[in-house]
């Protein structure tokens, strides 16, 4: 009896066993597919949608993989124009000495205060007269004007006799009016004559700020109304061409420059008058090379720069650019230049700083020219026609 149970025991689990190989699926063959002809697919790739023989191990959800979407590539964008400047509306340029009054007598007020102290002194002796005479030199007046101006002073004094503090003044004030004044017109000629524009040179040699001065004189001429077109013949310094084009198109001045290097300067000249005349524009501003004084064939091509022009129409202007700080060594400078072209104005930079004011003196002496412009600061407005009221006054103080 118990074997007979033993028996049927043995055949019920084998039975058991037989059954579950019927119904469950090997282990090996999880996650493979079947194709349609029924033959088995051995990739092992995951499959795009949906499967049924891909039921997981453990009773989950079925595994589905998506394909990403084509990502699309940006169509390059076009190059953006690069942005114009904004116009720049500049002041007018009358009553700026006037404005930058305070400014100048900052600078030149030294000058001014020692010879009121020296003047105003009880007794005025020979000692006193030479350091009078030594305070003008230094202050570039120059060795001959020095001289007249203390011979003049010592002749007030003793015709008026006594000297107050405002007498004392008042009679520098009227010394000083009279060695600064000229019969020589300051004004600049800049209008259009015979239907065509007016022509400035401006020349200089190296460090003067004459670049940044005929950029500056535009600025000027379009404050008071005018049309201005730009000659870059400086061809020797690189920078020039684009240091003055970027103060043309901040108040939409044209500048006409060459492309090649080293171009000949008398051509890029004669380019820039040709356009100021075909615009009908008011006046062309040429800037030149700063040439050095010393060098011959330099100044001989400054020579052939103005002939080139007058070929095309008159040149109006001559401006000198000087530095108002190298004092003496500028007045050696305007000799030369004066040989080479007919200097019909100075323009003085930088009096504002270390300069002495007596260098306007000298150079109108020594030229027999007036000076038109002044420049008494880096701003771009900082340029102003030159005032002898205003320019006295800054030095005594008033």
């Amino acid at each position: 009896m118990i074997a007979y149970i033993i028996l049927i025991v043995v055949v019920a689990v084998l039975l058991v066993g037989v059954g579950s190989t019927m119904f469950l699926r090997p282990r090996g063959m999880h996650g493979v597919r079947r194709s349609r002809n029924g033959q088995l697919d051995m990739t092992g790739s995951i499959p795009a949608v949906k499967d049924a023989d891909s039921d997981t191990e453990g009773g989950g959800g079925t595994a589905t993989a998506t394909a990403p979407p084509p990502q699309r590539t940006a169509e390059p964008s076009a190059p953006s124009a690069p942005a114009r400047p904004t116009l720049e509306k500049p002041p007018p340029s009358a009553g700026r000495m006037v404005r930058l009054r305070a400014r100048l007598a900052r600078s030149q007020s030294g000058f001014g205060t020692a010879l009121l102290g020296l003047l105003s002194r009880e007794r005025l002796d020979d000692d006193t007269w030479d350091e009078i005479e030594e305070v003008l030199i230094t202050a570039d007046v120059g060795v001959t004007p020095a001289r007249q101006m203390v011979a003049d002073l010592r002749t007030k004094v003793k015709v008026e006799g006594t000297r107050t503090p405002d007498d004392v003044r008042e009679m520098l004030r009227a010394e000083l009016l009279s060695e600064v004044e000229t019969s020589a017109s300051r004004a600049l000629r800049t209008q259009r004559h015979e239907g065509r524009p007016a022509v400035i040179l401006v020349v200089g040699v190296n460090g003067t700020g004459k670049t940044t001065t005929v950029g500056k004189l535009a600025r000027s001429l379009v404050g008071d109304g005018q049309t201005v077109v730009l000659g870059a013949a400086d061809t020797f310094r690189a920078a020039a061409a684009d240091q003055l084009q970027t103060w043309g198109e901040r108040v939409g001045a044209e500048t006409i420059r060459s492309d090649k290097e080293q171009a000949d300067p008398a051509s890029v000249a004669f380019d820039a008058v040709s356009a100021g005349i075909e615009q009908e524009a008011d006046v062309v501003l040429i800037d030149t090379a700063g040439r050095l004084h010393t060098k011959n064939d330099l100044m001989d091509e400054l020579g052939k720069v103005k002939r080139v022009v007058e070929k095309r129409t008159a040149v109006d202007e001559v401006l000198l650019v000087l530095d108002a700080t190298t004092g003496q060594n500028g007045l050696r400078q305007a000799r030369v230049f004066a040989e080479v072209v007919d200097v019909s104005g100075i323009v003085l930079t930088k009096l504002d700083g270390t300069a002495k004011g007596g260098i306007v003196i000298a150079v109108q002496r020594e030229l027999g020219v007036p000076v038109k412009l002044v420049g008494l600061g880096e701003g771009p407005d900082d340029l102003a026609p030159f005032d002898p009221v205003a320019f006295v006054d800054a030095i005594l103080g008033g």
